[in-house]
């Protein structure tokens, strides 16, 4: 408690930049894997394509992609791009079949009761099958953002500081303190960051709370 009392300043930094570690690639990889999910659901080649794609970027190891990433982006090996772009590229590979199966669930009497009152397609995506898939999608989406807070520990490794530093640094000095403080504060962080999620697919989707509680 000491320890923690004396560097609460140095925690509080770590942790405010693990947040904005996390957000961006999070909240990239939902607005790209959507449409690409949309896509998918209409079509089924693409959409083994896309899920082929997604299975082969996500079963690259996070360590290699890190150091990686520089060579073919052109930026410093302790640039946070590097985590943010590899952390991005597994929020779309994981998003990806939470979307495709979110938009293939949506009954195709619906769809075709849409176009029958005038809908276009654009509209209808937008209208009918987005509102429909949301819960679907809300749930990939806590997945994403789960995965990614714990991720974004790794980049500690390669000098990205983050509350995986905590880890490094306390493993180094052999100072369990530190590295039990990294544990529980990551976890505490996703933790935030999925009932945030949740409260707001709450607000943005109030027709999935029909009938709870009757």
């Amino acid at each position: 408690m000491t320890w923690l009392i004396q560097n609460l300043d140095h925690i509080a930094a770590l942790t405010w930049r693990h947040v904005w570690l996390s957000i961006i690639p999070t909240m990239v990889g939902f607005l790209i894997a959507v449409p690409l999910g949309w896509l998918g659901s209409r079509n089924a080649r693409w959409r083994g394509i896309l899920l082929g794609a997604g299975s082969i970027s996500y079963s690259i190891p996070s360590l290699p992609l890190f150091v990686i990433l520089p060579g073919i982006m052109g930026t410093q090996i302790l640039n946070p791009i590097n985590v943010i772009a590899a952390l991005t590229i597994y929020a779309i590979a994981v998003m990806l079949r939470s979307s495709c199966d979110a938009f293939s669930a949506v009954s195709a009497t619906v769809l075709d009761a849409a176009s029958a009152t005038g809908y276009s397609n654009a509209r209808r995506a937008l209208g009918v099958q987005l509102p429909l898939a949301g819960p679907v999608l809300l749930a990939g989406l806590r997945v994403v953002s789960v995965s990614t807070v714990s991720l974004v520990s790794v980049g500690a490794v390669v000098g990205v500081s983050s509350l995986g530093s905590l880890f490094t640094n306390g493993f180094q000095r052999a100072f369990g303190t530190e590295i039990v403080i990294g544990v529980i504060a990551t976890v505490a962080l996703a933790l935030i960051f999925d009932a945030v999620i949740v409260l707001s697919g709450r607000l943005l989707m109030p027709w999935t709370r029909v009938g709870v509680g009757s």
